[in-house]
């Protein structure tokens, strides 16, 4: 269970039993969560389950028969809104917007890991795919070396009790990269940087831009774009030909990359980028906390004492810092409590168990932050969950209290 291998194309595959599935009332963020665990609760004496192989990667969400041979369901990264797990019933889940069915509808889809840990790893791993999707999106809010304040994002209603498909009208795209449009800060360019390439305002993590310009030099062909077919790799290796075509920059210098960060190979390591939001800037990890579900935290270096760490939870009231102390033996407690434990990993499953001294229990589910409520005319049409499946669903979902 500590590994989880990732093969050459940045997929991870686990194993689960598949329970069903059950609609997704359009509330707000809170509700919506309760709404889930109290269905878990109940879905977890279902005894009709079927044994699936789940791949996971920044693409999306697959799910395979046993064999690892028939595609049963798919679902892009971008039509997954939620993740979450119940690890003392060994319970994993996901929301997400199933195809054919309206926007605003959300379906909820269960499975059942062999033991707690299992479906803890599950959980990350998807969790883990959301912040990897919202580095690639977003690689203006990348953690720097340098001090300083990063971009903040506008608030959204997900917490504020309106529903979530109301939120998603009087949201805003932002554009995919900086210092180009009004009243957007300059990313901070040290000396060195000012003389790059010309190509910088086609970054990889710009990919609309960087197919454009493809098609028109002849790189790409027009139908090849895909969001589960063009992968990171390819889309690097596109730009780097067009740089190429063009030189590497004004005065020669190399233009520099930024390596793709890729899924974890242990469940300890892959346990800390989820919790510490490794690669996004400490900012930014803030801002999408406080739009991010109920208990949900963040690990990170405290803003007054940067040699301490700090564990920062959405609490019903906002933001709260909590200063973690190493005492004399070696133990972790959160500041004026009185409880120790020997490891961070101890203190997270402590208190997501027991709500001891907080306001509320941590919580290991996570938004997607990079969940888009409209399905584009583009994108290939996803694969329509296997008709036994169906079966199961209208069976799981029809069992009331």
């Amino acid at each position: 269970m500590g590994e989880a291998p990732v093969r050459e194309d940045g997929t991870v595959m686990r194993s689960a039993e598949y329970v069903g599935s059950f609609p997704v009332d359009d509330r707000c963020l809170d509700d919506q969560m309760e709404q889930l665990h109290t269905q878990l609760k109940f879905l977890k004496s279902c005894k009709r389950r079927r044994p699936v192989s789940l791949k996971f990667s920044i693409k999306g969400v697959k799910m395979y028969d046993e064999d690892e041979t028939t595609l049963l369901m798919a679902h892009a990264l971008r039509r997954v809104s939620l993740s979450t797990a119940r690890p003392f019933d060994a319970q994993f889940a996901f929301v997400s917007h199933n195809p054919g069915s309206a926007d605003a509808q959300l379906y909820c889809h269960v499975f059942q890991a062999r033991h707690s840990r299992a479906a803890q790893f599950l959980n990350l791993l998807l969790c883990r795919c959301f912040q990897l999707c919202y580095l690639e999106k977003h690689p203006e809010e990348a953690q720097e070396d340098s001090v300083g304040s990063m971009p903040r994002r506008n608030p959204s209603l997900l917490n504020h009790g309106f529903p979530l498909s109301v939120s998603a009208l009087v949201s805003f795209r932002r554009a995919p990269f900086q210092g180009l449009l009004p009243g957007t800060k300059k990313n901070r360019k040290s000396s060195d940087d000012l003389h790059s390439s010309p190509d910088e305002v086609f970054p990889t993590s710009s990919p609309s831009l960087v197919r454009k310009k493809a098609i028109r030099t002849k790189a790409l062909r027009s139908g090849a774009y895909r969001s589960f077919t063009f992968t990171p790799l390819k889309q690097r290796s596109v730009q780097e030909r067009l740089s190429a075509s063009q030189g590497e920059g004004t005065d020669g210098a190399p233009v520099r990359r930024s390596r793709t960060p890729s899924l974890a190979e242990t469940e300890e390591a892959l346990a800390q980028e989820v919790w510490c939001w490794a690669g996004i800037a400490t900012d930014s990890s803030c801002s999408l906390l406080a739009d991010d579900v109920l208990g949900s935290y963040l690990l990170c270096p405290h803003p007054k004492k940067p040699q301490s760490g700090s564990l920062i939870i959405r609490f019903p009231s906002g933001l709260i810092t909590h200063l973690i102390e190493n005492t004399c033996k070696g133990k972790f407690l959160l500041e004026t409590y009185t409880t120790e434990f020997s490891s961070l990993a101890e203190l997270i499953e402590h208190y997501t168990g027991t709500r001891g001294e907080l306001a509320c229990l941590l919580s290991c589910a996570r938004v997607n932050h990079c969940y888009e409520w409209e399905e584009h005319a583009s994108q290939q049409p996803a694969v329509k969950p296997h008709k036994s499946l169906n079966k199961a669903n209208v069976t799981s979902t029809r069992r009331k209290h």
